[in-house]
């Protein structure tokens, strides 16, 4: 049975192919080579460096925040309104 399971959750390359598809246009800088073939490793690459990316900019602005809170400068209920909008 476990093997019958093993077959229906594989992800065929066509899958695969699809999901690169989907994921090269969410890419910053995606827009100039639209037209130009990319390979599957590439845009992976580019993908986990992008959202590395993302997640130290949202770190900074974590950080930037706590560091407003704490000085007094801003409130939180002032934050959570904004964040909430």
């Amino acid at each position: 049975m476990s093997s019958r399971r093993e077959r229906a959750s594989r992800i065929t390359e066509d899958e695969i192919n699809d999901l690169i598809l989907k994921l090269q246009p969410l890419l910053p800088d995606s827009s100039s080579r639209c037209h130009t073939k990319v390979s599957a490793s590439k845009i992976l690459k580019e993908t986990c460096n992008y959202l590395k990316k993302l997640h130290k900019e949202v770190d900074d602005l974590s950080e930037g925040l706590s560091q407003l809170i704490a000085s007094g400068s801003v409130d939180a209920d002032t934050i959570r309104a904004l964040l909430q909008q």
